[in-house]
């Protein structure tokens, strides 16, 4: 089971200059949970898997349980539903709000700060497994258990048309699905395993739509990288469009953010 580690550090990869104070990290400990946590978790995971359509963020569920237990709260107050205005009453609004206060307070990490994901973005991870894939730094930098999170993650986005979008509320983008696809098949994914058909509706939806030559400038140079892409057909950036507002439509970062 994965565990929360609060103002941590991690090996020889993370540096602090204020003791990490403020900074959260995920560690995998097989070991970890009682068979009810772990059924807990499983539970949450199915769940989510089941409702990802209708509710696409995480809600940082295992964070919030872990933190929940840590701290002992107690959370048994009931719920305060308001229906009418008219009927709202003093000890109402002070319930809600005592629920609410004491919430807040269960899911505050030791050294004081509140952890949270930012996990809407759909364009870190693919870069970050191209980056290990061409440094040879694949199976050095993440364990088995990352990859099967990373995995998981990439799989729970993936829209109903089988693409992913730029973020996880986006539509369906060239951008967002090549570099997901992608980066499944670096991780070891191919049609043949058990995420094969997720694979297909991908692949799919990436020839649909006009391929490769299809993906914006910077989705063009990550994949040239990797050698799937020729670099004949990388479009020229002049590094001076950067000097200009990014407001602009042909600013670098505005054309990657837009399309």
């Amino acid at each position: 089971m994965w565990k929360l580690k609060v103002a941590e550090g991690h090996g020889p990869w993370l540096f602090s200059t204020n003791n990490f104070l403020g900074r959260q990290i995920w560690e995998f400990d097989p070991d970890l949970g009682t068979p009810e946590e772990r059924a807990q978790v499983e539970k949450a995971r199915t769940d989510y898997q089941k409702n990802r359509f209708q509710a696409k963020p995480s809600g940082d569920i295992l964070k919030q349980m872990q933190l929940i237990k840590e701290n002992q709260a107690d959370l048994s107050l009931p719920n305060i539903r308001f229906e009418r205005i008219e009927g709202i009453t003093s000890e109402m609004v002070t319930s809600a709000l005592r629920k609410a206060v004491r919430f807040t307070s269960a899911v505050q990490a030791q050294d004081g700060h509140w952890p949270a994901e930012m996990s809407g973005p759909l364009f870190y991870l693919p870069p970050l497994t191209m980056l290990l894939y061409t440094s040879g730094t694949m199976n050095v930098v993440l364990s088995a258990e990352h990859k099967k999170e990373i995995m998981r993650y990439i799989y729970n986005h993936q829209n109903e048309d089988g693409g992913w979008g730029f973020h996880i509320e986006d539509h369906s983008t060239m951008f967002g699905t090549a570099n997901n696809y992608v980066a499944l098949r670096l991780l070891g994914e191919n049609v043949d395993g058990p995420n094969g058909n997720a694979l297909s509706k991908a692949q799919n939806w990436i020839l649909n739509h006009g391929g490769l030559t299809m993906i914006p400038s910077w989705g063009k140079m990550g994949l040239s990288l990797i050698g799937l892409y020729d670099w004949s057909g990388c479009n020229p950036i002049p590094p001076e469009l950067f000097l200009l507002p990014s407001c602009l439509p042909i600013h670098p970062v505005s054309h990657t953010e837009t399309v």
